[in-house]
């Protein structure tokens, strides 16, 4: 073992590894309600579409398109907080654990900027822009 390397005693680390893995669980709900989200968005997207469409307006459109939009940013919203839990797992996982309050607060970690980034990050782009071009295609080859 090197000078500059702690040993770790596993006996003293039980309170930091049940508070991880705190941390952890809500990382995995936030994980699934991102996935929800878009399940719902998706439902809902096509199923309000193939119900206007014997009777298509531009109305059923633009209000899937907000319904696309409401859940976009709610999907971002639930990524920013899973982002923040898991910079908060980071945190957590280098103290020591006298040094660990053994919160799960993370406004310190919430920033609007880091609901931009997860507005614009790949998952949520993908996904709602690929329902969002079908729908304006829907508008030109409708109308």
């Amino acid at each position: 073992m090197l000078k500059s390397e702690k040993r770790i005693d596993p006996s003293n680390m039980s309170s930091k590894v049940k508070h991880l893995e705190f941390i952890l669980s809500v990382v995995d709900r936030m994980a699934k309600n991102s996935f929800l989200l878009k399940s719902w968005a998706a439902t809902l997207i096509t199923g309000f579409t193939a119900l206007s469409a014997g009777s298509f307006s531009r109305g059923h459109v633009y209000f899937s398109i907000t319904l696309l939009v409401s859940f976009a940013l709610l999907d971002s919203y639930y990524l920013s907080k899973e982002r923040a839990f898991r910079d908060l797992y980071d945190d957590t996982r280098v103290k020591d654990e006298a040094d660990i309050d053994y919160s799960l607060n993370i406004k310190h970690l919430l920033s609007f900027s880091g609901w931009a980034k997860s507005t614009f990050s790949a998952s949520v782009l993908l996904f709602y822009g690929g329902l969002f071009i079908a729908q304006l295609l829907l508008i030109f080859n409708l109308t």
